[in-house]
């Protein structure tokens, strides 16, 4: 219940009040009418318009001017629409599953990063490692194997069944194996997205990280297996 506290004590206050006078005055058009930014029709009643954060305000983040007085970072939309936008009230999302597939070095978690929204759910092996391991995303005993792919297996039938509350998935995988990779399409109703990276493109890319400095001789065997083995 704090952490709604918090928030409830952001919207009553001065600061925000007159933050979203000022917003609504400024996208008001000349002919007094106020156009919803989701659905692009027309707000009619005052008590309708609601300010939508595009970077969701948590409790952490609310006090940081940049998002929750941005006006880049709000949008103007109906009362509707914003419950729409958060999935409240009966309103169910469309769950997307992806599967995002390339070689070691390829971007496949920055593409992710980059194009994730907060309450999506995120499968990838290596951060699976990370979090029963406390140790580097990639560094990965061999001896955790067995455990880490036990938990990855439960969160894909997590995925397959539309088990829990999450908004869209991002499955993070090699599969080079191209039947098996749109087996797992298949059954996951998922989209297949390639990162598409040369082999020399991510050698580079790994004799300029840091982090693998002390394991780029076994960075590299993980590069070449997966274009020798790979499949379009």
């Amino acid at each position: 219940m704090a952490k709604y506290a918090v928030l409830k004590s952001f919207y009553a206050s001065e600061k925000w009040i007159n933050f979203r006078l000022f917003m609504i005055n400024e996208r008001m058009k000349r002919d007094k009418k106020i156009i919803c930014e989701h659905c692009s029709k027309e707000i009619e009643r005052p008590k309708d318009i609601t300010i939508h954060h595009i970077e969701e305000l948590t409790p952490e983040n609310v006090h940081d001017v940049m998002i929750s007085l941005n006006p880049k970072n709000v949008m103007l939309v109906h009362h509707e629409c914003h419950n729409k936008i958060h999935n409240r009230f009966g309103h169910k999302p469309a769950r997307n599953v992806y599967i995002v597939f390339g070689a070691p070095m390829a971007g496949k978690k920055t593409y992710v990063k980059e194009n994730m929204s907060r309450g999506d759910i995120v499968v990838d092996m290596d951060n699976l490692y990370s979090a029963v391991s406390f140790l580097p995303y990639y560094d990965k005993p061999d001896n955790l194997f067995n455990n880490v792919i036990n938990i990855h297996n439960a969160l894909i039938d997590n995925i397959k069944t539309r088990y829990g509350k999450w908004n869209n998935a991002w499955v993070i995988g090699g599969y080079t194996d191209k039947y098996k990779r749109e087996k797992l399409a298949d059954d996951l109703g998922a989209e297949i997205i390639f990162c598409d990276v040369s082999r020399d493109e991510c050698i580079r890319r790994l004799e300029l990280d840091q982090e693998r400095m002390y394991r780029k001789d076994e960075w590299l065997k993980y590069i070449n297996k997966w274009f020798d083995e790979y499949v379009a």
